[in-house]
């Protein structure tokens, strides 16, 4: 993996990217109908207390649809905005794991049987993936790029059980055991910060703990609160912290700066739609933050890694 310098700020999921395939290429969101244990009975009932898929989940993405029509809408209007000819297949919503192995040999493929599709990344659970899986995904990985992304959150057990995530900490780092057997993976983890169970320093000292994971890849972003979720009608009775723009940019870059320089970035903040979002309410563009981001980088002489003191194994 690339190594972050002076001049690359940070390691960015595109430029990975295209330095692995020598192009661009764009993940084609899929839902594929999946759920999670923490929604149907099997560990818990209602979900993530902070959880609407509606808040990061593009229209065009609809398990009515079918698997292959929405890779076909996707690449369709991908291919038109960007001219864009390959494509990761994002199994994003809900647990995508979360089936047996036959059913998701059968909608894993379907999404592959696109010749333009190189790839598949998969957002699941710790606590909802075992040997088998694995198995059927390292065999994916030996024609095509796979990336299983998982649902870490925090890596406090008092965090997890306050969002009703229905495993701990301990369950994570037991899914990451079992992925060490499978070298063709590409292993990721999904982090919010700005749970009312965490203090500042709690949060960022969860940077120099993932770093230390085997973990190639990781997503960050600030808590949203967006209607319809538990979280909501907390927010509503009794207000807690969250993150104001320029509290969060001076947050992310001192996380960043402690991260360990291999580990590609892939989101450092959430824009959930308008109509839902309740709260904090940046009134800003994703480009404009990115601007925003890099300018907080230099003005702080700050890169990834700039503060990280560790060795990854």
């Amino acid at each position: 993996m690339g190594i972050v310098t002076t001049q690359r700020l940070y390691n960015s999921f595109g430029l990975h990217i295209r330095e692995l395939f020598g192009q661009s290429v764009y993940k084609v969101n899929i839902d594929a109908g999946f759920t999670c244990p923490n929604r149907d009975g099997t560990v818990g009932v209602g979900g993530c207390v902070y959880c609407n898929n509606d808040s990061f989940r593009p229209s065009s993405c609809k398990p009515a649809i079918g698997v292959r029509q929405q890779v076909e809408n996707g690449i369709s209007y991908l291919s038109k905005r960007y001219k864009a000819d390959k494509f990761i297949a994002y199994f994003q919503p809900y647990t995508n794991t979360y089936a047996p192995v036959d059913e998701l040999r059968r909608i894993y493929y379907e999404a592959l049987a696109h010749p333009n599709i190189v790839g598949i990344a998969v957002g699941t659970r710790p606590d909802a993936i075992d040997e088998e899986k694995f198995q059927l995904l390292q065999t994916i990985a030996k024609d095509y790029f796979v990336l299983i992304e998982f649902g870490l959150q925090s890596i406090y057990d008092k965090s997890l059980s306050y969002i009703n995530r229905g495993h701990g900490y301990a369950c994570f780092l037991n899914a990451l055991d079992m992925a060490s057997n499978h070298r063709s993976l590409h292993i990721g983890a999904h982090i919010i910060v700005g749970f009312p169970t965490e203090t500042v320093d709690e949060m960022l000292s969860m940077a120099t703990v993932v770093s230390e994971l085997r973990l190639g890849f990781l997503k960050i972003h600030q808590l949203q609160i967006v209607k319809g979720t538990l979280m909501a009608a907390e927010y509503a009775k009794n207000p807690f912290f969250v993150f104001d723009y320029e509290q969060y940019l001076d947050f992310l870059v001192e996380f960043v700066q402690r991260l360990s320089p291999e580990i590609v970035l892939q989101r450092m903040f959430a824009t959930a739609p308008d109509d839902i979002l309740i709260a904090p309410v940046w009134n800003k563009t994703r480009q404009q933050i990115l601007i925003d981001i890099e300018n907080k980088f230099r003005a702080a002489d700050a890169f990834q890694g700039k503060r990280y003191s560790g060795t990854r194994q």
